[in-house]
Parts: C-alpha cells; sequence; structure tokens
C-alpha cells in the first residue's frame, strides 16, 4: 500500500471509526489509479477491496461477530458505503473500459466504419409458408378459426372416427406410416396422420356443433415421385351447422379459388371419400392456358385441385354431433400442390431442395 493511503484496521470490526478509514483509504487509491489511467489496476483494486478476501468482504463478514444490539446498525453503515465505494469504482472502471475498446478499435486493421462491399440478401418466408399464410387470410375473412393437432395419431382419430372400413387400401402399410413403439410393447395403434382430418375429430369432440375451422399442417404417406413426397402439407375446412348444403360449399371454394388464382372457372365431379356423402372432386380452370388446353392440363383446359364433400352422418355421430338437425361439409387441398400451380414449379422436390437459385425467383 502507497504511504500517503491511510490504514484500514479491520481488526475493531465495522465501527464508525474503520469505515471513515476505509472510505478515505479506497478514494486515495482511487485517486491514484484513475491518475495511471490504467485498467488493470482499477481492477486490482477491486480486487483488494471487493473479491472474496477483500477488505469491504472481510468488513461484512465481521458485522456477524457483533453483539446483537450492534449488529443491525453495523451492517446497514457497512453495506451504504460498500453501494457508494462500488458506484465510485463502477464509474471510473466504465469510462477505461471505454477508452481500451477505442483504442483497440482504432489500432485494428479492419475499418469498422466503412461501408460493407456487397449487399447482404435479405431473407424472405419459404414458398410454403408464405402460401399458408394467404390460403389462412382467405378462409379467414370468411370465418374459418385455424385449429391444429398432434402428428402422430390414433387409428381413430386417424381412420376410424372418419369412417374408413377396417379394409380399405389407406390402412395399408404401402400407404401410411405406422408407429411401433421402442420397447415392443402392445399399444394402441398409432400412425403418422395421413391428412389433417384428425384435428376436425377433435375439434368436434371438444367444441361440437355449430364450427367453422380450417386445419393446416404436415401430413405423411408412402408415396414419393416428382409430384408427390413422404411429407407434405395439407389444409382442410370443416363447416357444421343447420342448413349447410353443397351450395355453401361451392360458394366457399369459388370465392377462395378467384381470392388465390384470380377469376377463374369452378365445377365439381362426383368422387368418393369414406368420411363424405356426397364427395366431390374440385377442379379449376387450368392456370397456364387458361382453359385452351395444353400439355399441363392434358388438353383438358382443367386442374384438379382439391377433394370435398358434405361431412357423412357416420362422422357427425361419432363425435355426438346430432346427424339429424347439423349438416355440413368438408376440403382438403394439398398445400405444395397450390404452392406448384400459383408458382408453376415442374417438381415438388424444388419446394424442398433450399435451393436458393429456385427459391428466390418467387
Amino acid at each position: 500500500m502507497a504511504a500517503d493511503v491511510p490504514a484500514v484496521n479491520i481488526e475493531d470490526g465495522p465501527t464508525p471509526e474503520v469505515l471513515v478509514q476505509l472510505e478515505q483509504a479506497f478514494r486515495a487509491e482511487l485517486a491514484a489509479a484513475k491518475e495511471a489511467n490504467d485498467l488493470d489496476t482499477v481492477q486490482g483494486l477491486r480486487s483488494r477491496y471487493f473479491g472474496p478476501k477483500g477488505t469491504v468482504t472481510l468488513l461484512l463478514r465481521a458485522v456477524g461477530k457483533l453483539p446483537g444490539k450492534d449488529r443491525r446498525e453495523a451492517g446497514q453503515n457497512t453495506n451504504k458505503v460498500k453501494k457508494a465505494l462500488e458506484a465510485e469504482l463502477g464509474t471510473l472502471l466504465a469510462a477505461l473500459e471505454a477508452e481500451a475498446e477505442e483504442r483497440e478499435l482504432r489500432a485494428s486493421r479492419l475499418d469498422m466504419t466503412l461501408p460493407g462491399r456487397a449487399a447482404v440478401p435479405a431473407g424472405a418466408i419459404h414458398p410454403v409458408n408464405r402460401i399458408i399464410r394467404e390460403m389462412t387470410a382467405i378462409f379467414h375473412k370468411m370465418g374459418f378459426e385455424v385449429a391444429t393437432g398432434p402428428e402422430v395419431e390414433q387409428d381413430w382419430y386417424n381412420f376410424e372416427a372418419l369412417n374408413f372400413p377396417p379394409d380399405h387400401p389407406a390402412r395399408d402399410m404401402q400407404d401410411t406410416f405406422f408407429v411401433q413403439p421402442p420397447d415392443g410393447k402392445a399399444m394402441e395403434k398409432m400412425v403418422l396422420r395421413t391428412h389433417t382430418s384428425p384435428v376436425q375429430i377433435r375439434s368436434m369432440e371438444a367444441q361440437g356443433a355449430p364450427i367453422r375451422i380450417i386445419s393446416p399442417g404436415r401430413v405423411y404417406r408412402h408415396d414419393s415421385d416428382a409430384t408427390h413426397s413422404p411429407m407434405f402439407h395439407q389444409i382442410e375446412g370443416l363447416w357444421i351447422d343447420e342448413g349447410v348444403s353443397l351450395a355453401h360449399l361451392k360458394g366457399v371454394l369459388s370465392s377462395f379459388i378467384n381470392a388465390l388464382f384470380g377469376e377463374r372457372e369452378m365445377r365439381l365431379r362426383p368422387s368418393f371419400f369414406p368420411f363424405v356423402e356426397p364427395g366431390v372432386e374440385v377442379d379449376m380452370q387450368c392456370v397456364f392456358c387458361d382453359g385452351a388446353g395444353c400439355r399441363l392440363c392434358k388438353g383438358t383446359g382443367w386442374m384438379e385441385i382439391l377433394g370435398a364433400g358434405m361431412v357423412h352422418p357416420k362422422v357427425l355421430e361419432n363425435c355426438n354431433i346430432d346427424s339429424e338437425r347439423y349438416t355440413g361439409f368438408a376440403f382438403g387441398l394439398g398445400v405444395d400442390r397450390i404452392a406448384m400451380l400459383r408458382w408453376r414449379f415442374d417438381e415438388l422436390a424444388h419446394l424442398f431442395r433450399s435451393d436458393v437459385r429456385v427459391l428466390s425467383q418467387i
């Protein structure tokens, strides 16, 4: 310790006299450190006073050895001095650290003030997420709410409640990913959901009728080629209420197609799905040739876009909804196929390869 720095007799404990000595000694050393303008000196000062064996730390420990009647006042006084000295030290440390950082930046070869030499490309929303947002916004304007559910699903929600018979081809291992428990023990049959329709069943069970929802999400099937992927995205819709008819379905889908693709003709063709009766396939005017006929629409002028139909009474009954009172429709769209049509991709895999050269064109 320098000769002009007052001594601190910490053996007497945190008496008022000792605390005065502490402040005088600290401020003398702090002034010397400030004059030296050396960061290491100031950090050493902090260690000597506030470190594990520092002067202030030892005085705080000594508070516990005082008689009970003196302990509270001594503790308060010591803490008050400690906070004041720490504040003074912190101010000097911050100033010296800022100066050191400034010197380091000035000495560096790299001039941080120079502008960048190349523009950094901005990120963008992935095409699949982008089309999901657009489709969700369109249906939201028509009063549909978003519902979600698990991707690993029980057989009941994925097949049984949706009126799939036990021998339906979709239940075959060649079409569906069945989940086997790690320990091999018997359990309720589980699958990676093959559509987002299970969300509709769960929503009807929980909410009952009336209900108007869409359920976007990932689904999984044994299928992989230029236009199919084992994992893809769907948006399915459901509207259950009194008096809902096929005309309502046609109106909703026509409004959706016109909002997403512009004014286009639409047609319904009879089809079969276990969970609807009647079922329909929905075609829209080809987006590539505007109905004139081309290679992509196979000369018909029409492109299949989704499947739909009136909800089967058995599905309503499975969800404890009165099929005599309520009717409704459901529809399902392949999001990835919609993206292909929207941005004219010739191969589904372009959406998932993360090739910036392709995605940046959208």
